[in-house]
Order: C-alpha cells, then structure tokens, then sequence
C-alpha cells in the first residue's frame, strides 16, 4: 500500500468529499483518494485510443465540465443541510462563517 503524503486540495473539492464521503461511510479523505482513482481510471480508458492532441481536447474538455458543476454547486448549502458549520470566502474576499441556521459572521 502506498504511503500517504500530505497534499493540498481545493476548499470545494475537499467540503465535497465530506458531504459525499459521509454518505458512502468514508471519510472526506478516503472519498478524495476514490475520485481521484476513478477519475484515472475514466480517463485512460476513455483516451487510451487518442493522439496526444485528441488526448489533450478531451482532458480539456473534461476539465471544463468539472469546473462548472463545480460553479454550479453550492456545498455550502450541503453542507449546512448536514448540519456543517462552513468558513469560506464570501465575494468581497472576506472570511465569513456560515451557520447551519442560515446565519453568517465575518471572522475578524
């Protein structure tokens, strides 16, 4: 087994996997670690077939429609709907706390 390495991961992506990995009994961990290998695997099997600049459409356009949903979803209303308390940016760049309650505070 590999041994793990201590990584950086987007604030979404990680609140993501927490949401999600609670659901599938995994922690936000373990739930990163399996998109991540199905990602991987999706992608070699999908562009095994392709020359590199075939290859490098499809991995953008994969990309793309990743950072969309991405865009699209709001984990933090997920979040707080399974009761999470979320600390994030809010579009003035500042460091709020949203409350499950639907309250919010800057953190100073």
């Amino acid at each position: 087994m590999a041994l793990d390495k201590p990584t950086r991961f987007a604030t979404d992506l990680l609140a993501s996997a927490a949401v999600e990995g609670a659901r599938q009994s995994r922690s936000a961990k373990q739930q990163l670690d399996y998109w991540a290998r199905l990602g991987r695997a999706v992608s070699m099997h999908q562009t095994a077939a392709l020359d590199p600049t075939e290859r490098l459409v499809a991995n953008s356009e994969i990309d793309v429609a990743i950072q969309q949903h991405a865009r699209a979803t709001s984990y933090g209303e997920l979040l707080a709907a399974e009761g999470v308390t979320v600390v994030a940016l809010d579009d003035d760049g500042r460091l709020v706390r949203y409350q499950p309650d639907g309250t919010s505070t800057v953190v100073e």
